[in-house]
């Protein structure tokens, strides 16, 4: 493995002024190996990945990273900054760059060698070697481990290769018994410097904790998070054992390791594997940067709940929004990630609803809501009857988009006891006809009811009852004399206060409307921006009469999503050597995803540039609503572009405002590229952070 890294992939004298300019130095040298097969599509997935979290770490250290179908082997290149490179870590910038690539397929021993060199980033001795290392095969033998490289003054001849090649032998000789393999390692040893004090029980053990880290890719950050749990835990004097479950698979802990476990600590961005096995003990549940970077403080907490008697119920929380996650996330942060919960889960049903009720009317009329209930009459040769099969099917799924609103952001906020009072909240909502709105507050009302509930100390007895009888019960209770009694009313009042405004925009008011909804969808492409403007749009229809002011805005919300894919599209045609042959294949796929009114379709080339495609995506995405309300067309279906335009009311403006604004985003690409310098004499522009909470929440599902 020792031609992971060679001298050639080194660079003791990056010159590099940011992130993007660092990578593609780095990667500059894969390519010229034959490591990398595209520059751009390689920095492309790079970019995509620092978008979903920072690769800064504390100590002066990046490690941008990726698995990437332009990647013939796993590599290793490493960069040393005298300046000192912003990968946003809290402690400023780093002047160790790690650029890890990894093929889409890689076989487990290689990605456990990339993993054992990301346990080696958080050795002191090893990091300072590094910097002090005067030439680039000094530095990539340290890297590699080999001995050669060792000295009394550079203790790092454990490093990362050699101690991978341990690892990776260390889970064919575990037993089912043993903790010690690479996926599950404990902190036992804390040798005679330990306080004893500090980790024993009254009955004189020590405290002994289980631990999962994992993040999307399973490269760096999950090793490291357990690297630093267990040097915590050995500091500590605390038992801690450490299941990672990376991009190399992971071996269970024993299950009598677990039973006999004080407390648990989750430090994951995707979701943990087998969750179950660790339920009802006290848990603390994190980001995997926060395991990083703050192991001290999760283990003192883990050990304050369990001196509460704080368990889990059933099973921990899971859900993203539910973790502490990092230190400095605030409430405003919380907040948009339990709306997004409920939201993701509601779309579906809107697009079903949506499209089954506007086949419904395309088919029977304007007069098929008239139409008796299909149980009752139904002919089986005459449309009418199918049509009104499929509206009222339609309205049934509508239904359920309240409720499924209300239930989904409890359980974002709480896990599954979160679901029930959360639908029955919901459900009342749409029973007092609060709507959208009481959708939202319902939901906010159960997750917040529950996890107050969770908090407070069950008797043993009791907690096996808890999560199927108590919680429900009492949070069912408090949510629904809340809904009925207290807060109801008021909202329903304002439900009824902004349908009663979207009825009456006319003029100038609706074509700003219309502008500002366009912006908002192309600002993020399937970001959180992205999905206000639709679900705002969705609400209006989600009726079985919606009002032709709601209609008109969810067709400029559609028009407007279908522009920046469709412009890149017709872009990378009329200017293909403005653009690399991965973005021409991109453009291609283009066409058919803004068709179909599939946003994310511009994604790859806003991560690429998106100081240009970006902008150029809000213009002509606000021209596109704006004529889209100023033609008065309306559009009763939620999904579907171009495939739903019998649906659409004045179709022939309509498609005249999609190529109105397809058109002005073309021009400002293609015009903004044109002014910039060749390809490799710049660096490409920052990556847009809308753009990279797309590519987290719509390809999961979408996760380090």
């Amino acid at each position: 493995m020792s031609d992971m890294i060679t001298a050639d992939l080194v660079d003791l004298d990056l010159s590099a002024d940011s992130k993007e300019a660092a990578a593609r130095a780095l990667a500059e040298r894969m390519v010229s190996l034959g490591r990398v097969t595209d520059l751009e599509g390689f920095l492309a997935d790079v970019a995509a990945r620092e978008a979903q979290m920072p690769t800064g770490l504390d100590g002066g250290i990046g490690i941008p990273h990726c698995r990437s179908a332009h990647v013939t082997e796993p590599t290793l290149a490493f960069g040393r900054s005298a300046a000192g490179i912003d990968f946003g870590a809290p402690d400023g910038p780093a002047d160790l760059i790690f650029l890890i690539a990894a093929p889409a397929g890689a076989d487990d021993a290689h990605l456990t060698i990339l993993s054992a060199l990301a346990r080696q980033l958080m050795n002191s001795e090893f990091t300072d070697a590094l910097r002090s290392a005067g030439d680039a095969e000094t530095a990539a033998a340290l890297i590699r481990g080999d001995e050669a490289a060792a000295t009394p003054e550079t203790p790092a001849a454990e490093g990362a290769v050699s101690a991978s090649q341990n690892t990776a032998a260390a889970p064919a000789a575990a037993s089912a018994g043993t903790a010690a393999a690479s996926t599950s390692r404990t902190s036992t040893d804390v040798g005679a410097g330990a306080s004893s004090d500090a980790g024993s029980e009254a009955g004189g053990r020590p405290f002994r904790i289980v631990a999962v880290t994992s993040c999307p890719t399973g490269i760096a950050h999950t090793y490291m998070a357990a690297e630093s749990l267990e040097n915590a835990g050995r500091e500590a004097g605390v038992e801690l054992v450490v299941e990672t479950q990376g991009s190399a698979g992971f071996t269970r802990l024993d299950p009598e390791v677990i039973a006999a476990a004080d407390g648990v600590i989750f430090a994951h961005d995707v979701p943990v594997r087998e969750k179950d096995r660790f339920a009802g003990k006290p848990t603390v549940d994190v980001g995997v940067k926060a395991g990083i970077n703050r192991p001290a403080e999760l283990i003192g907490e883990v050990r304050e709940r369990a001196a509460r008697g704080e368990v889990t119920s059933g099973s921990a929380p899971s859900t993203p929004v539910e973790r502490a996650g990092e230190a400095g996330e605030g409430y405003g942060t919380k907040l948009r990630k339990w709306l997004m919960s409920g939201v993701s889960y509601m779309v579906p049903f809107v697009a079903a609803g949506g499209l089954l009720i506007a086949l419904g009317f395309a088919i029977g009329g304007y007069k098929v809501n008239k139409a008796p209930s299909v149980m009752d009459h139904f002919v089986w040769t005459q449309g009418d009857s199918w049509a009104a099969l499929l509206f009222q099917i339609g309205v049934v799924s509508f239904g359920f988009l309240v409720p499924v609103l209300a239930g989904y952001i409890a359980y974002g906020m709480a896990d599954r006891p979160g679901l029930v009072p959360g639908f029955v909240g919901g459900m009342i909502a749409s029973t007092i006809n609060a709507g959208f709105l009481g959708g939202l507050v319902a939901g906010l009302l159960a997750g917040g009811v529950v996890m107050g509930i969770q908090k407070i100390n069950i008797p043993a007895a009791l907690r096996g009852i808890m999560p199927v009888v108590v919680i429900p019960l009492i949070s069912s209770a408090i949510v629904g004399f809340l809904m009925f009694v207290v807060v109801g009313k008021p909202i329903a009042s304002a439900q009824k206060g902004m349908t009663d405004w979207l009825n009456g925009l006319s003029g100038s008011n609706a074509i700003l409307l219309g502008a500002l909804l366009g912006l908002m969808m192309c600002f993020d492409l399937g970001g959180p921006v992205n999905k206000v403007a639709y679900t705002f749009a969705t609400a209006g229809i989600a009726v079985s009469n919606p009002s032709d002011s709601a209609m008109k805005i969810m067709a400029a919300v559609m028009a407007a999503g279908m522009v920046p894919p469709l412009a890149m599209a017709l872009a990378t045609t009329v200017r293909g050597r403005l653009f690399t042959q991965a973005e021409r294949e991109n453009g291609k796929a283009a066409w058919v995803l803004g068709a179909s009114f599939i946003s994310e379709g511009a994604i790859p080339f806003a991560a690429a540039d998106p100081l240009r495609v970006i902008p150029s995506s809000m213009v002509g995405g606000a021209v596109t609503g704006a004529l889209s309300m100023a033609f008065g067309a309306t559009l009763r279906a939620p999904h579907g572009g171009i495939f739903v335009v019998p649906l659409i009311g004045n179709p022939f403006l309509y498609l005249i405002a999609i190529a109105a604004g397809v058109c002005v985003t073309t021009a400002l690409v293609v015009v903004l590229k044109g002014l910039r310098k060749p390809a490799g004499q710049s660096a490409a522009g920052g990556t847009a952070p809308g753009a990279a909470a797309a590519a987290k929440e719509d390809r999961q599902p979408v996760a380090a």
